[in-house]
């Protein structure tokens, strides 16, 4: 299910306008030299990588891909947003258990429940009771309050904070109040507190973060047939726009509301970062937050808040046993207990994955992947 979502969804923001019109990209020039699929690989600890594994192209014939090229790394970019969530609560200017609406400034509240708050806890841990039927996507002029009043956005059948649904529409609402406490545009909230202090050339939807002509490193991703499915090559200097455009067109960033809307720099899976980079953040984890996080707000990040009972939430056929804050928890098939999260959209499958009791994480994406594919954690194998 969640492939075909996140097909239909990725087809409908190209025909909503979330970039410049993206033509389709040739598997070749010459059917003696096929575009090979990205497939990175990295094993490290707290300090050091131990071994990478690096080999297909960037997605462009004749340019081999690198563990410092920036990829559009899906839906990883969440646990990211929760760190960044968490160095708030660190500062006391986020609480994980208040009315997320008394930031927002309206209330947030489920239609059959109007009684019980919703909370950035719930957010996050995917127990609001939000979905993603309504879609996740708003304009650059979108109001996301609009968007919360459609019935569809809500799982009619369960009570906020009851039942466990992942989904990608959680995400805006949580920018959107991390916008609301802070006054700070996401994009540029996000590099202040995680991208910059960890020297990471990173950025949600080619904005805050990245260096200069970053964007014309990035690896395109592509379908397995060779057709674009995100991120287009681009020459050095080249502009296009990164948001779904207002009704009347304009890409104008100016447009976007901070605390209103949430959507436009993708924090649901808009996160650009090499493999290199990624790892930082693994390595950040595994040094349980610090220098970034208390002890205390680490540990809140990455304890089950959610745990599969049999009948509490969508277990997606075994695939979620137990989630924190953004963060997934899962076991392999030895029982190890890993933290981290995937990500799956656009033909890129990835995982980051951290061992605690080790002290070992992974890095792992593949590109080129059959949307339709079975879905796997990128952990032992990438699908």
């Amino acid at each position: 299910m969640r492939q075909v979502a996140a097909f239909l969804l990725g087809m409908l923001a190209l025909v909503a306008g979330c970039t410049m019109p993206e033509k389709t990209v040739a598997v070749s020039q010459d059917a003696a030299t096929p575009i090979r699929p990205a497939k990175i690989a990295i094993e490290f600890d707290r300090s050091t990588v131990l071994r990478q594994s690096v080999s297909g192209d960037a997605g462009v014939i004749g340019r081999p891909v690198t563990i410092d090229d920036p990829v559009r790394i899906a839906s990883i970019s969440k646990l990211v947003v929760g760190i960044a969530v968490m160095r708030l609560v660190d500062q006391n200017k986020l609480d994980l258990d208040r009315d997320a609406g008394a930031y927002l400034g309206w209330p947030l509240r489920h239609p059959g429940f109007p009684d019980q708050a919703i909370t950035l806890r719930m957010l996050m841990s995917h127990t609001s009771s939000v979905t993603d039927n309504a879609d996740y996507i708003l304009p650059l002029d979108g109001d996301l309050r609009v968007m919360l009043a459609d019935s569809k956005a809500w799982d009619s059948a369960h009570k906020p904070g009851s039942y466990f649904r992942y989904a990608n529409f959680n995400l805006p609402i949580i920018a959107a109040i991390m916008e609301s406490a802070t006054g700070e545009r996401f994009d540029q909230l996000m590099a202040r507190l995680v991208i910059k202090p960890l020297r990471l050339d990173a950025c949600y939807n080619w904005s805050a973060g990245c260096s200069d002509n970053r964007r014309s490193q990035a690896v395109t991703l592509l379908r397995p047939n060779g057709d674009l499915a995100k991120d287009a090559m681009v020459a050095p200097g080249q502009a296009d726009c990164h948001f779904v455009r207002t009704q009347s067109g304009s890409c104008d960033i100016a447009l976007y509301k901070p605390g209103q809307n949430g959507s436009a720099f993708s924090p649901q899976g808009g996160l650009r970062i090499s493999a290199r980079d990624l790892m930082k953040i693994g390595q950040l984890m595994l040094r349980s937050g610090k220098p970034l996080l208390t002890a205390k707000s680490y540990a809140e990040m990455v304890r089950p808040q959610w745990t599969f009972n049999g009948s509490n939430g969508e277990d997606d056929n075994g695939y979620y046993r137990a989630f924190g804050l953004e963060v997934h928890l899962h076991k392999d098939k030895m029982g190890q207990p890993w933290i981290g999260h995937v990500g799956e959209a656009y033909s890129l499958r990835a995982g980051l994955w951290l061992n605690p009791a080790t002290g070992k994480g992974k890095v792992q994406y593949v590109t080129m992947i059959d949307e339709f594919a079975p879905v796997g954690h990128c952990l032992d194998a990438c699908p």
